[in-house]
């Protein structure tokens, strides 16, 4: 049985908070906020993951993604109106994020493993914002999973088992690449094979399971992946 890899979109292969903390600092400059990119985006990006843990598709990443905007703005003082027409110019830019330096030459390395078939996206976005990123051109349009496709948002143990059936359906057994976390730990206490790709800005959760294999760098994920799927 073949392997399919799956990689978390805006932790293990896109560096997220530098791409929109770059929106958000034009968008302060502008109207001569007192904040910076990185606190606006730190303080978005913390109620969108705290949303997600009770959100439920069909409701979008998008309309979630506002409502913590909104709520951010609002909590810093900010106007929370402005948050619908903010949120669409962050997803907006999404193609300008970074990606990792690595991350490019690790997919590379993956796909010259032999027992690697396939390798994909596991993201809580909707499927139009993950194929405008720069990550999905690296990958098998085939395997981008998203909350949309799979009916629940990490760390919903659903998603992990949704991406895991879809794999097995097609032959394949499923490893997923997870840095932030609650991608670790969600990923790990759903039984899925798991490696951790160490990124700055994120740490292991500690009331969460260690994980059993981590990497610092995407270039030796292969060996990583190998051990993971036994």
């Amino acid at each position: 049985m073949g392997l399919l890899v799956t990689l978390d979109l805006f932790s293990a292969a896109t560096d997220s908070a530098r791409g929109a903390s770059a929106t958000f600092a034009a968008i302060a400059a502008e109207r001569s906020w007192p904040v910076t990119g990185d606190e606006l985006y730190a303080a978005w990006d913390a109620r969108n993951k705290a949303a997600q843990r009770v959100a439920r598709p069909p409701t979008t990443f998008a309309a979630v993604s506002t409502s913590a905007l909104a709520a951010a703005y609002d909590d810093l003082g900010l106007p929370a109106a402005a948050a619908p027409a903010d949120r669409a110019r962050v997803h907006a830019a999404v193609g300008d994020w970074p990606l990792w330096p690595d991350l490019a030459d690790g997919v590379a390395a993956l796909r010259a493993t032999p027992e690697v078939a396939a390798v994909g996206l596991l993201s809580n976005v909707d499927d139009d914002l993950a194929r405008a990123t720069r990550a999905a051109a690296l990958v098998d349009d085939d395997w981008l999973l998203t909350s949309q496709r799979l009916g629940a948002f990490k760390p919903d143990p659903a998603l992990y088992a949704a991406a895991r059936d879809a794999a097995v359906a097609a032959g394949f057994r499923l490893v997923h690449v997870a840095a932030s976390a609650r991608d670790v730990r969600g990923a790990l206490e759903a039984g899925l094979a798991a490696v951790r790709l160490a990124r700055p800005g994120h740490a292991v959760d500690p009331h969460g399971p260690p994980p059993p294999y981590e990497v610092g760098d995407a270039r030796d994920l292969p060996s990583a992946v190998l051990a993971a799927a036994g």
